[in-house]
This record gives C-alpha cells, sequence and structure tokens, in this order.
C-alpha cells in the first residue's frame, strides 16, 4: 500500500471482525495491526474506512457490510448508531454474555497473571430491555441532526431536544422518541415534558452560552412501583419553574416524589445543590431481599435492583460468614451490601469517601432496624489505617466494591499486611480487578470467579472474586 498522510482515510475491504474491545467497540486485523472498528459484531466480514491512525492501532467505521455474522441481530432503538448507550443492541444477547464472560477471563490472565482453571457460568440479567431504576435526560437547544437536516438547516425551525449526548459531542443531544432502558411511564413523562415546554416555549440549555431555563430530566423508579422524577432548572425563573412542576403534578399522579432543583454553576452534578420537594416525599423505597432502603435524588444505587439481589446474594455466599467474623465493607456506599450481609455476621464496618452516602447507610440501617453495622466516611487510603482496625476490630473478611479506577494501592498494601482470613471482590471493571490482583496472588488464591451481566446491551458488566489467605 502507497504511504499516505496519517489523516487521510483509508479503505479497506472484505475484512473480517475477529473479537469485541472494550467501550463496545470490535477488532480486525490487518497486515499484523490491530483495528479498532464501530458497530461490528465478531464474524462480520466488512468493507471499512480507517478514519485514525497511531503507531499501535487504526481506528475504523463500517462503510458495507458483505456478510453478516451469525451472532448478529437487528437493534430494537431506532436511535442505534447515534446514541451510545446500547452499543451492543445488534448482537445476540447469548453472544453478549459469552463476549462479557471472555472478556473478564481475558484480563485476569493477561493482567491479572492468574491461571484459570475453574470459573461459574456468567449469571444472565432476568430482563435484556427496561431494567434500569434511573435515567438522566438533557436538555439542549442543539438537537443532532440527521445529514438530510443538515442539508436543510436553514428551514428547520425546531432544535430543541430532550435525550442523551452524542458520544464525543457535548453540545449536541439526540432527541429520543423511544428508549428501551427504563420501564414506563418513563418514556410517557420525557415526552410529556418536552411537548410541554414547547409549547409554552420554556427555553432548552444552551451549554456552550450557559443560558437556558431546562437543564436536565432524572426519573427513578423502583420494584415497589415508586417513582421519583427530578428537574434540574439552570435559570431562577419561579414563575416559569412552578408552571412545569404543576403541570407533571397534574398529569402523572403516581409521581411519590416530585422534585427540583436550581443549578446555576458550569456542571449539573447534584451532590452541592439544594433539592426542593415540590410534592410528595423526598424519596422513594427499594427493596433489596427483606430490607427497605430510602433512596433520594443524591443517593449511589445499583442500577439494575433485581440482578442487584443476585450480585449481593453471591457475595454473600461467597464470604462464608459466620456469627463469629468481623466484616470490613469497603466502598460501602450506600451500604446496602453491609447490611445484606449484617445477619450474618458479628458487626459489619462499612467506609466511604461521601458524607450523603454514609447518611444514607445510617439512616437506611437504623430503618431496617439493623444494629450491627457502623458507617464511617474518610478517603479509604487515609482511614483504613492500624488506629481505625485496632479500634473497631481486625477483620475477618472483607469485601470491597471501588469504583471504576479500582483501590488505590495504599488500599492494598494494608489488606496484604493485616491479612484477612477472606477477601470478596466486586468490580465493574476487571481490567483494573486484574490489576489488583496481581497484587494480591502473593499471598492470596482465587477460589471462585463469578461474572454477573447488570447491563444487557452494553459491554459493561460486574464481577465476583472470591479470594482466600494462603
Amino acid at each position: 500500500m502507497p504511504r499516505k498522510n496519517r489523516r487521510t482515510p483509508i479503505e479497506i475491504e472484505n475484512i473480517e471482525i475477529i473479537d469485541t474491545a472494550s467501550k463496545g467497540k470490535s477488532v480486525a486485523k490487518y497486515d499484523g495491526r490491530v483495528i479498532f472498528i464501530k458497530g461490528g459484531v465478531p464474524g462480520d466480514i466488512c468493507n471499512i474506512k480507517v478514519f485514525k491512525r497511531r503507531k499501535k492501532f487504526w481506528e475504523a467505521e463500517i462503510n458495507k457490510i458483505i456478510k453478516k455474522s451469525q451472532f448478529r441481530r437487528e437493534p430494537k432503538c431506532e436511535h442505534f448508531g447515534t446514541c451510545g448507550g446500547c452499543k451492543w443492541q445488534n448482537m445476540n444477547y447469548k453472544n453478549q454474555l459469552d463476549f462479557k464472560q471472555n472478556e473478564v477471563l481475558n484480563n485476569l490472565t493477561r493482567i491479572g497473571g492468574i491461571t484459570i482453571s475453574k470459573y461459574n457460568k456468567i449469571i444472565a440479567s432476568e430482563e435484556e430491555y427496561f431494567y434500569r431504576n434511573k435515567m438522566e435526560f438533557s436538555f439542549s437547544n442543539k438537537r443532532w441532526l440527521t445529514q438530510k437536516e443538515i442539508e436543510e438547516e436553514s428551514t428547520i425551525k425546531d432544535k430543541d431536544a430532550l435525550g442523551f449526548h452524542v458520544p464525543g459531542m457535548f453540545d449536541k443531544v439526540i432527541d429520543l422518541n423511544t428508549c428501551y432502558l427504563q420501564k414506563e411511564p418513563s418514556n410517557k413523562i420525557r415526552t410529556a415534558i418536552k411537548e410541554f415546554a414547547k409549547e409554552n416555549k420554556l427555553s432548552f440549555f444552551d451549554i456552550r452560552n450557559q443560558t437556558g431555563l431546562l437543564r436536565n430530566l432524572i426519573i427513578r423508579t423502583s420494584t415497589t412501583n415508586e417513582l421519583m422524577v427530578l428537574v434540574q432548572f439552570f435559570e431562577n425563573d419561579i414563575e416559569r419553574i412552578n408552571m412545569l412542576m404543576e403541570y407533571i403534578k397534574k398529569t402523572f399522579k403516581k409521581i411519590t416524589s416530585l422534585l427540583y432543583t436550581i443549578n446555576e454553576k458550569a456542571n449539573n452534578t447534584l451532590y452541592d445543590q439544594k433539592i426542593i420537594c415540590y410534592n410528595g416525599k423526598d424519596h422513594i423505597n427499594e427493596k433489596i431481599g427483606d430490607l427497605t432502603f430510602k433512596i433520594g435524588p443524591k443517593s449511589f444505587f445499583q442500577t439494575n435492583s433485581r440482578q442487584a439481589v443476585k450480585l449481593y446474594t453471591k457475595a454473600r455466599e461467597l464470604a462464608q460468614i459466620t456469627k463469629e467474623d468481623i466484616v470490613y465493607d469497603l466502598y460501602t456506599g450506600t451500604g446496602t451490601i453491609a447490611q445484606f450481609i449484617a445477619q450474618k455476621a458479628k458487626i459489619v464496618i462499612g467506609i466511604d469517601s461521601v458524607e450523603e452516602a454514609i447518611q444514607a447507610a445510617n439512616e437506611n440501617a437504623k430503618f431496617n432496624k439493623i444494629k450491627n453495622c457502623k458507617f464511617f466516611t474518610g478517603d479509604m487510603k487515609n482511614i483504613f489505617t492500624n488506629e481505625f482496625i485496632n479500634e473497631h476490630g481486625h477483620p475477618d473478611v472483607i469485601i470491597t466494591d471501588p469504583p471504576r479506577d479500582g483501590m488505590h494501592k495504599k488500599v492494598i498494601e494494608k489488606i496484604l499486611e493485616i491479612e484477612p482470613k477472606r477477601i470478596v471482590y466486586i468490580s465493574c471493571n476487571s481490567s483494573t480487578q486484574a490489576r489488583d490482583i496481581s497484587i494480591m496472588k502473593e499471598k492470596y488464591d482465587i477460589l471462585e470467579i463469578q461474572t454477573i451481566d447488570m447491563f444487557p446491551q452494553t459491554h459493561h458488566v460486574e464481577n465476583i472474586l472470591f479470594l482466600e489467605l494462603r
């Protein structure tokens, strides 16, 4: 092939996609080089256009599928390919599970440096669609336009949108018709609010210029059939705010918790904002097993409630907790796992860096009449010290569920120093989990691997490792 400028697109014909990759991409190889491809399914034979060339890899998109993979299916959603939310909708669910399992095992082997002789079959989600209990939608006055619309842009009057940001374009939002991730009345509420806002000329947010009334919309549901709706406004226009909130209240009478906030800062995070309860309660309730958890607008909670039960049940089973055991729940969040295992343990110590989460954990423990859980706020690497352990007891079991970045090296070093008998390591990122395990394997054996699919139609997956001290 003649040498070309790196910015000049290259077209390659009849290339076979051989595997999946991170962030929902697929993989092909050409002339000894790895190519990451958008929208491909392993087994596809395609013509592709390479749009980015780096030393170690290229990136490409599909021009034409010559032969469809046996794993391929038609996506359910009309926004597939533009929206970045469900990148695997074009793949059979059974095959999604296979590739997720393989990714976990490959990471543990390649990054973790461990030999895998036995592992449990991945636990599938009960629901392929409509499984999320929380959705966040953005208002924008810069709707994503199709190519045809771009050509006719001068004649388009309505550019308002309520939906998801287009990947890589912070100021462009897809105007959603139907989303298949959250059960009704999610779509009905979102659509009704959008139409009312347009009819009453309520301004949609302009993220570049930081203007506009309507900023975002959060909808939370629960298996107890409770419903939370939170509208985030940018401008402090009480008259128009009350107009919209009253409309929502009267139109959707089954909303359990109707809230709003006025957020005038540059980003839309809620943790430092005052939340106003317009109607109903300031929270909704969710059930995990026999326990009830109060979920507020700032609460972190697993987004697939039914799969969360399976995750916690498996974690509890693997931990082999007895009434004599002191258990530490690192990165406890709102204390859901801690409380779920509490009846099996002598005492459970939960630690998290988010103060609001720990407040919620204490409230929920009190509500559930659990007296053997104690929760503490602090940066894990700073609070998890010998002094803390001497005060609260040496852990027999550690359950850890860190963020995607994994555990801080100091935390790993402390675990290795104090040598708990058993560790249950839960992770939403098997590559950082494998990295941490590569250090911990000097003292611990991995006895069980259990992957659980919490997020169908995506490449995301949860993995549990059970480790025992040698």
